[in-house]
């Protein structure tokens, strides 16, 4: 166990416990991109013991509507609300990790990494660049012989946080982006471009597309080996995304100097930082029914928080830093069911 405050430790002491609601199954809905490791991370959770956790991948725009409907104990979403929704919705907001965003693409017989910078990928994403051997693709990457092919666009078909942020990041690196497109959940792409539920679904969609070029989460290009590009990113080099990346654009932003959990991770500075790197939120009900239908989601997610670093290295993300973990207890005691259970909540 990590060396926390008492609050964390009084918490812990609370939920692990407990065992009411261990024979509730739990149910998460949201953001693919960290998907599969909810699921690895559910499973562990069982085989420690607890409640079987079943998560649907289902986008974070539809993670928000279910944990606002109070159809699933948590959701998950790439996109944090702001506080003023968040107390409109009733809802807790907590960071479980950090991973990254990474185009991919489908050129056979490319043979090393294709080399873009934000403003051209920009360009690309809004159909500007239409075939692979333009030449300002070219002029970034002189040793490769680029495909006489035209330039597929794959893109998510329902609102997602994985498109909000790989569009902030296209609005940040190109003035004309952002004036004609901008960054949301559901970016309005111009021309006609492909269009897949998922990252799982990019994925095959990206497989079965010579000449595509889609964007998806990490963990997914190490799972099914997809050619990532490198990016060139603030510090003016070529890189390709690894959670070592990841962890620099963390130490480089206010998420680790100032424990700011919703300080933007997109084009920090530093020589190995990637510069599409994102935090993923779980949101849970603020005001549950019964104490009952609170903890088994808590047991589960604060089970999540005490072992992170462990269940988190080689998967394709990167854990929170200490600064925001150490912070973390405390949001969960901002659950109040209304039964008026979980008396130990008013000692903290």
């Amino acid at each position: 166990m990590k060396p926390y405050p008492r609050l964390a430790l009084a918490l812990a002491a609370v939920l692990l416990s407990s065992s009411a609601a261990l024979a509730q199954p739990v149910q998460g809905q949201g953001a693919t991109f960290p998907s599969k490791i909810y699921d690895a991370w559910g499973r562990a959770f069982q085989k420690a013991g607890g409640a079987a956790v079943a998560y649907k991948g289902t986008g974070s725009g539809d993670g928000i509507k279910q944990i606002t409907a109070r159809k699933a104990d948590f959701g998950g979403t790439d996109s944090p609300l702001p506080a003023a929704e968040l107390a409109s919705r009733k809802l807790v907001q907590i960071p479980m990790l950090v991973g990254g965003v990474v185009p991919v693409v489908n050129l056979p017989g490319l043979g090393a990494s294709l080399q873009l910078d934000g403003e051209l990928l920009a360009d690309i994403f809004q159909g500007r660049v239409k075939v692979w051997n333009d030449a300002r693709i070219a002029a970034l990457n002189p040793s490769l012989v680029l495909p006489v092919l035209p330039i597929r666009r794959v893109v998510r078909a329902e609102k997602s946080g994985t498109s909000e942020g790989f569009s902030r990041y296209l609005a940040g690196a190109s003035a004309r982006f952002k004036a004609e497109v901008g960054a949301s959940q559901a970016p309005a792409w111009p021309g006609d471009p492909l269009k897949a539920e998922g990252n799982d679904g990019m994925v095959q969609t990206l497989r079965a597309t010579p000449g595509a070029i889609a964007y998806v989460s990490f963990d997914r290009v190490l799972r099914d080996r997809l050619p990532a590009v490198k990016l060139r990113n603030a510090a003016g080099r070529f890189v390709l995304p690894t959670e070592a990346g990841f962890r620099v654009a963390i130490l480089e932003s206010d998420m680790h100097r100032q424990g700011d959990d919703l300080a933007t991770l997109l084009d920090r500075p530093g020589n190995d930082a990637w510069p599409i790197t994102l935090t993923s939120f779980v949101l849970l009900d603020a005001e549950p029914a019964t104490a009952a239908k609170a903890l088994g989601a808590m047991k589960f997610l604060y089970w999540c928080f005490m072992h992170g670093d462990d269940l988190t290295r080689g998967t394709g993300f990167a854990p929170l830093p200490t600064s925001v973990q150490s912070r973390l207890a405390a949001r969960f005691t901002q659950v109040r069911p209304k039964d008026g259970q979980l008396p130990a909540y008013q000692a903290f």
